[in-house]
């Protein structure tokens, strides 16, 4: 898979199909949009890539709105490849991209930029300034420039559309498992170890803290998990929250990975949830939270 960080794609991956999306997650919803256009370029033995933006939109015009990723960039770099794109182009979206119009988008980047032949958006796609552009806009466009637009219908599971909103909620809500059904795959975080105040090695159960970043905060709580290093695949529990019982201030995800007991400091580290065992609650006393730390780790196993 080639990857753009901008759209001046090479001349023999024009005419090709594209799908365009912000693809957060790489959801069920997602996988049958790319899906339904990698068949299309198969059957018609032309190439097929995608385009997609960074950062997230809402972002970008929300500077409030911090915890909001359901997967960074890199996984979604990753996620992709392993769906055998041709190509990914990625779109820096900024103060220059946001203001043009939604005719523009069309000519400068579907037109001049990659020439392609097929294009496969969501029926709720939106794009150019303000978002005025639709499915109307792309289907007045087409002949003049020799593409043709497709839809692909809403995914739908349990009579619910898939959407990244959904998925966010589902995390939100600690409802992993169906958060998992949904992204077909488990969600997880991935990122480097960092020191804390190595209070979980003082009871006993030394962990590995992680900071969110622009991540969904899932519920605060204990979860049980699998985590994934240079040279180790194993399970753990996780606690997502501010460790009320030491009277913590910031938000941390502290991992107690089963079986290992070394420095894992600056090691980037790859924390997949799977089942959600409680909420974070604070304890009269070390003896207590250690005891139902205990009871989280045999539930976890």
């Amino acid at each position: 898979m080639k990857i753009y960080k901008n759209a001046n794609l090479n001349k023999k991956y024009h005419k090709g199909v594209i799908a365009i999306g912000n693809f957060d997650g790489i959801h069920l919803g997602h996988q049958k949009v790319i899906n339904e256009a990698r068949k299309k370029a198969k059957s018609k033995k032309l190439p097929f890539g995608i385009i997609t933006f960074e950062p997230v939109p809402v972002m970008y015009f929300n500077s409030k709105i911090k915890n909001h990723r359901i997967n960074s960039l890199e996984q979604k770099k990753i996620q992709l490849k392993k769906l055998k794109l041709d190509f990914l182009i990625i779109i820096k979206f900024n103060k220059i991209f946001s203001s043009l119009t939604a005719e523009k988008f069309i000519e400068e980047i579907i037109y001049n930029k990659t020439k392609c032949s097929f294009l496969y958006v969501s029926k709720n796609f939106k794009f150019g300034y303000k978002r005025k552009g639709n499915i109307q806009t792309l289907k007045k466009y087409e002949k003049l420039y020799n593409f043709k637009c497709l839809i692909i219908r809403p995914y739908k599971k349990n009579k619910k559309i898939i959407s990244s909103t959904l998925i966010r909620k589902k995390i939100i809500n600690g409802k992993i498992r169906e958060a998992n059904t949904l992204l077909n795959r488990e969600w997880n975080i991935k990122g480097k170890v960092i020191k804390g105040r190595q209070l979980g090695r003082k009871i006993g159960f030394p962990t590995c803290n992680l900071q969110l970043n622009d991540y969904i905060v899932p519920r605060n709580g204990v979860y049980a998990v699998k985590v994934k290093g240079s040279n180790f695949n194993k399970k753990g529990i996780a606690n997502v929250g501010f460790r009320p019982t030491f009277n913590g201030k910031k938000l941390l995800l502290e991992t107690n990975i089963f079986g290992i007991d070394k420095n894992l400091y600056n090691k980037e580290i790859d924390i997949s949830f799977k089942k959600f065992i409680r909420r974070e609650k604070k304890f009269k006393d070390l003896e207590h939270l250690k005891k139902q730390i205990k009871i989280d780790i045999k539930k976890a196993k």
